[in-house]
């Protein structure tokens, strides 16, 4: 979803130094911009398959062609592709979960028939089950992407090239404390954050194996490199600790006019800023970098909600945009919520996510965990009882109670049923004609 996402991708050209103070003050007007809850927006990344044979990889050619055709189509998203050729829509900021939800349907049908005349499917699933990483795009910034994070092992071409995800897009909330106040927003996303990770959880599989993982891509994420991925410290409130977190990060690279760009070694943006070396950074500079960070929730104004997997089947997508933005925006289910899942910080102790002990159990065992069990259960009955009060059609209620009902009433998450979901079938039998689920 964009606001007014800060950064852009391309050189930083002529501009005044930026000092540290400036920095500073920057990041703790531009991170959380308060407010009664109003905007709602959703990110929606999808693997392009070949729509009937699905373990054959797309040759580059033809997702080239198809990205041509979908750039075409009069979207009211924003439509850009990933380093390995995954389509991302990401939907402007609507009035009300409704108004998302129909604009979003919309474009997923215009994407899906114009990927179908050319033989493809956008298909929902967390990491792609079947295919080695291969990157398609070449560009300055994933040049510097995989140089950086190739130093910490092969998790970084995995995540750049074979993950998909839905990414909840919320306001940070209102100043005051409460339900609503953004201090208590942030903390419920990183306490609700793996209950969302367990119960969307859908990538068991990658390389045509099993992993250890119900949520493969969120293993893959905690394992880039030892600082882009992580969450703030929890010891110091949200303005101070992710201004802290941004200037101590080192910056991924040094963008420059001409030739390859830099990537250091341990340099963070506060060390830049003091040094000026090889230039001195620039707003702009700034802003890119909150760009290559990729914690569990990123505060970009508002609050961009990164943890779930990409989930299968037509409306798949919905419920946890539904799910998320009635346990967030319903003030009492947010205070519902709240009390459930404040428990589970002495199970997360004092790591941060998604690195602790919670996270890493959400991501592996997704709901065979009893204590996220229990808290999922919570929050899905609250989410059903407050999507009526904010508005959610009765398509949209039934699509969250048959996701409760077939999942996490029994302890279950998507990565459960996928692997039969992707098994060859029988030549001959019933749906001989697909390798694959159809999403």
């Amino acid at each position: 979803m964009s606001y007014d996402t800060p950064g852009g991708h391309g050189p930083p050209g002529q501009c005044p130094p930026l000092g540290e103070g400036e920095a500073e003050d920057l990041l703790r007007c531009i991170c959380f911009k308060t407010g009664p809850p109003r905007k709602v927006g959703v990110e929606l990344e999808w693997l392009i398959h070949d729509r009937d044979h699905p373990r054959v990889p797309v040759p580059h050619h033809r997702l080239e062609a198809a990205a041509g055709i979908l750039r075409a189509l009069p979207l009211s998203a924003a439509l850009t592709f990933e380093p390995g050729g995954q389509l991302e829509l990401s939907s402007r900021p609507a009035d009300s979960l409704m108004a998302c939800v129909e604009a979003t349907a919309a474009d997923l049908t215009a994407v899906r028939d114009a990927l179908h005349r050319v033989g493809l499917a956008p298909v929902g699933i967390g990491v792609d089950p079947w295919h080695s990483p291969r990157r398609l795009l070449r560009e300055p910034r994933y040049d510097a992407m995989e140089a950086s994070f190739d130093r910490s092992g092969p998790a970084g071409r995995a995540m750049m090239c074979t993950t998909a995800s839905v990414q909840v897009c919320l306001d940070a909330g209102e100043e005051e404390p409460g339900p609503l106040g953004y201090g208590r927003r942030w903390q419920l996303c990183h306490l609700l954050g793996a209950v969302l990770v367990a119960a969307f959880a859908n990538s068991p599989l990658r390389l045509g194996r099993p992993t250890p993982w119900r949520s493969t891509r969120q293993s893959l994420w905690a394992d880039l490199d030892p600082w882009r991925p992580l969450a703030p410290s929890g010891g110091l409130p949200p303005r101070e600790a992710w201004t802290a977190h941004v200037l101590d990060t080192p910056v991924l690279c040094i963008r420059d006019d001409a030739g390859p760009w830099a990537v250091p070694r341990g340099l963070t943006f506060r060390d830049w800023i003091r040094t000026g070396a090889p230039r001195a950074p620039v707003r702009a500079d700034l802003d890119y970098h909150i760009s290559t960070l990729f914690p569990p929730v990123r505060p970009r104004g508002h609050l961009e909600l990164r943890m779930i997997d990409a989930q299968h089947g037509a409306d798949g997508w919905l419920v946890p945009l539904a799910v998320t933005t009635a346990l967030f925006d319903d003030p009492e289910a947010a205070e519902t919520v709240y009390r459930t899942v404040k428990p589970l910080a002495e199970t997360a102790g004092a790591q941060p996510a998604p690195r602790n002990p919670l996270w890493v159990g959400a991501a592996r065992d997704g709901l065979a965990d009893p204590e996220l069990r229990a808290a999922a259960a919570t929050c899905f009955r609250a989410a059903l009882e407050a999507l009526p009060r904010i508005g959610a059609s009765t398509a949209v209620q039934d699509a969250v109670a048959g996701f409760n009902d077939r999942f996490v009433a029994r302890g279950r998450c998507p990565a459960d049923d996928l692997p039969e979901l992707l098994a060859p079938v029988v030549p001959g039998g019933p749906g001989h004609h697909c390798d694959g689920p159809r999403s």
